[in-house]
C-alpha cells in the first residue's frame, strides 16, 4: 500500500539546528497543513524524534502514516533527507504496520500506570543491586528467578535496538514474535532468551522489590519501583511507517542480520 501526495500533509520537526533548517526549506517549497488537518506527516529528525512523535498521537488517538526524513544521527526508522521530489516518494512510499506493546505496571505503593512503547518496554535495576524477577507467560511460570541487570521484550521495529545491543535477536517484519532478552543475566547462566508469539501475555514479577528496585521503561516513558508488570502486543492501536521503495524498513532489518 502507498501513500498518495494529495493528502493532507503536516510537517514536524525536532527542535535540532539540522531539521529546523530542512523544514524551512521544505515549507519554502511544499504546501503543508495544521496537524489537526493532516491525514498524513512528514517528520524530520532522528529516531528518537519519530518515536516522540508516534506516542503523541497514540494520546490523541488521531493515527496517521508517518514519513521520517532522517536529520537525526542514526536514523534507523527514517528515509533519507532529501528536499526535491517528496510529492512524488510520497506517491511511491511503502506502508508498514506497526503495532506497539502495551505494559501495565503496577508500583509497590500500588499505583497503577499504563504505557505504551513502540520499540521496547524494559525492566532495569535501580541500584547496584542485582534484580531479581520471575517471568509468566500466559500465566504460565517460565523463569521462577532470573537474576539479571534487567530484561526487555522487543517489537520487530524496535529488535535491531537497544535489544540488539543486549545481544538479542533481530526480528522481522510480520514475524509475529517478541523478542525475550535478558540484560547481563547472572543467573540462569545459559539462558539468553527467547522468541514468543505475539499474542501472548509476558508477566514480570519484581520477587524482592524493596532491597532490590526495579523500574520499568516503555520507550522512554519510565516508571520506577514497580512490583510486576504486563506487556503484550497492542493490535488496536496499530500505527503506520512510510518508506522510500528501495530502503523499505523490512530489507533494512533483514540486512541488519548480516551487518559485521
Amino acid at each position: 500500500m502507498t501513500a498518495n501526495a494529495d493528502r493532507p500533509t503536516a510537517l514536524l520537526a525536532s527542535p535540532t539546528e539540522a531539521a529546523q533548517a530542512a523544514e524551512a526549506l521544505l515549507r519554502q517549497r511544499y504546501q503543508f497543513v495544521a496537524l489537526e488537518e493532516a491525514q498524513q506527516i512528514v517528520a524530520l529528525g532522528g529516531d528518537g524524534f519519530l518515536l516522540q512523535t508516534l506516542h503523541e498521537m497514540l494520546e490523541r488517538q488521531t493515527v496517521c502514516p508517518v514519513f521520517g526524513m532522517n536529520r537525526g544521527t542514526v536514523g534507523f526508522l527514517m528515509n533519507e533527507w532529501r528536499l526535491e521530489a517528496l510529492r512524488e516518494r510520497l506517491n511511491s512510499a511503502r506502508r508498514f504496520s506497526v503495532a506497539p506493546l502495551k505494559m501495565e505496571a503496577v508500583t509497590v505503593r500500588g499505583e497503577r500506570l499504563t504505557n505504551p512503547a513502540i520499540n521496547e518496554v524494559s525492566l532495569l535495576r535501580e541500584t547496584r543491586q542485582t534484580a531479581w524477577i520471575e517471568v509468566s507467560i500466559n500465566g504460565r511460570i517460565v523463569l521462577p528467578e532470573l537474576v539479571c541487570d534487567g530484561v526487555l521484550v522487543a517489537t520487530p521495529a524496535g529488535s535491531t535496538a537497544y535489544n540488539l545491543s543486549a545481544q538479542g535477536p533481530i526480528l522481522p517484519l510480520g514475524s509475529n514474535l517478541v523478542a525475550l532478552t535478558p540484560i547481563s543475566p547472572f543467573r540462569p547462566r545459559r539462558w539468553r532468551g527467547a522468541l514468543v508469539p505475539d499474542d501472548l501475555k509476558i508477566m514480570f514479577r519484581v520477587l524482592d522489590p524493596v532491597k532490590r528496585p526495579v523500574s520499568a521503561v516503555a520507550d522512554q516513558l519510565e516508571v520506577r519501583d514497580v512490583a510486576t508488570v504486563e506487556v503484550r502486543v497492542d493490535r488496536s492501536q496499530a500505527l503506520s511507517l512510510l518508506f522510500d521503495p528501495e530502503h523499505a524498513l523490512d530489507e533494512r532489518i533483514t540486512m541488519e542480520q548480516f551487518a559485521v
